[in-house]
Parts: structure tokens; sequence; C-alpha cells
């Protein structure tokens, strides 16, 4: 299956965000795994090279996938590389106390390949110190690769490799059968969400349920209750619709 052949479905709603990758060899062997599983969406942020996507290295462990390259896109923050998407998902061997829920690789991408779910975004941190906190926080899923305990690294390569093969397998079980029954709105964007979350912050403020100068984990714990949600664009309008009320009232 090619890409031209796959225009409305996952292989071209997903994309493969690497936040500043340290060697270009990776890059090119990133764009040579996902191309061999018919993705080519590849974004880099702040790569550790300028030029990333045309260095030797990268040109040579890409073998053949060079159109992946040539397409990739660089930009200089996380936002701006998952701006549009309504699923981002981190891909992390540490877990974290105040994480979004976890799902392995599997799970991700029966989720991912309904049609509805929108724009979806994979992020892989640097080969040298992974994603921060923060980065993971922002996001809906932290997918954990059930690798060996006793030695759980993986090659950020290999990592992309098997999350793209997971997606395309699902993809196929998609396309084959299956019906929804019931409605199901337009999954909200991680714009509208972050938006949401703002408002919600002002008024647990304005009513002191949260304190500003002692937050403590209230926000994280918030960021995660909602996230295993899958928010619609239209819960999030009735969220902040809730904010501005409370909001409102505590003015007067």
């Amino acid at each position: 299956m090619n890409l031209t052949e796959t225009d409305t479905s996952l292989f071209k709603r997903l994309r493969f965000v690497l936040v500043e990758t340290s060697h270009p060899g990776n890059i090119g062997a990133a764009a040579r795994a996902i191309k061999t599983m018919g993705f080519g969406r590849l974004i880099l942020v702040n790569p550790r090279f300028e030029d990333a996507l045309s260095h030797p290295d990268a040109i040579a462990f890409a073998s053949g996938a060079l159109d992946v390259l040539e397409s990739a896109q660089i930009m200089y923050s996380v936002e701006n590389a998952v701006s549009g998407c309504n699923f981002v998902a981190a891909v992390s061997a540490r877990l974290r106390e105040f994480s979004p829920p976890i799902l392995d690789p599997r799970t991700f991408a029966q989720r991912v390949s309904k049609p509805e779910e929108g724009e979806i975004a994979l992020i892989f941190g640097s080969e040298r110190y992974g994603l921060p906190n923060q980065v993971v926080m922002n996001c809906q899923a932290l997918i954990n690769i059930p690798a060996n305990p006793a030695y759980s690294s993986l090659n950020l390569a290999q990592a992309i490799q098997l999350l793209a093969y997971e997606a395309r397998v699902a993809s196929f079980v998609e396309t084959e059968g299956g019906s929804h029954i019931g409605f199901q709105g337009q999954l909200a964007s991680t714009e509208q969400v972050e938006g949401m979350y703002s408002h919600l912050e002002e008024a647990l403020i304005a009513v002191d349920f949260l304190d500003p100068d002692n937050p403590k984990k209230l926000m994280p714990r918030i960021k995660r209750l909602f996230s295993r949600a899958g928010l619609e664009a239209e819960e999030v309008n009735i969220l902040r619709g809730i904010s501005k009320k409370i909001l409102d009232i505590s003015k007067r």
C-alpha cells in the first residue's frame, strides 16, 4: 500500500515528531522506518545539527527514503509541531507520577486508526535524555513499549518502526470492517484543550480552589483526568462556558 491509496486514512493523519534528535543517522533511519510502513510525515523539533535533513549520515541511513527527508519539516517548538492535532501521544520508557493515561503500542494504534480521531502526533524524545515532563503532561497518552525490564532501551528508529508497524496493522483492520454505532462529535484540537485548561485554571483561582502561589499538582491531575476522556470540541466549549460563568459570578 502506498500513500496515494490512503489519502483519508491514518497514513495521512499520523505525524512522527522527533524532539532534539542528536544523531543525523537516527533521523535517516527514522525516515526509512516510517516509509517502510507506508507513512511519510516527519517533523523535527530543534535537531542538534542545522543540516540534520541533508547531513551525509541522515542520507546514508535513510536508504531509499530520501523523499521523506526532503518533505520533512523543522520546527522550533513542540507546540508548533503538533498544531492542529486532535490526539498527541508521547513515547517514553520512563513512567511519570502525573503522566497521562499509559497505552501500549497496539492499544494506541487501535484507538487512532478510526477516522474520527482526526490528526494524530507521536512524539519521540532525544536519544540522550528523552522527553521533558512538561511535554509528556501536555499529551493525551504516554506510550510505553513493554520491553525486557532488565534491558528496556530501544534505539530511536527501532521504537519508531514498532509504532509505525502497529499503526499500519490497525489501519488494515479498520479499513476491512467494523461499524461504529452512535453519535461521535469532532475531537477537540490540542489548542482548544490547552485553551480550556487555561480558562479553567483562571476560574479555579477566582473561587480560591487553586492557590497560584502553591498550586501543588492540581492542574497536572486535572489534565490527566480529562486526557482519559478524549474530549470533543463541543465538550470543551461546555467546560469553557462553565469556567466563564464561574468567573462572571466571582466578579459580582
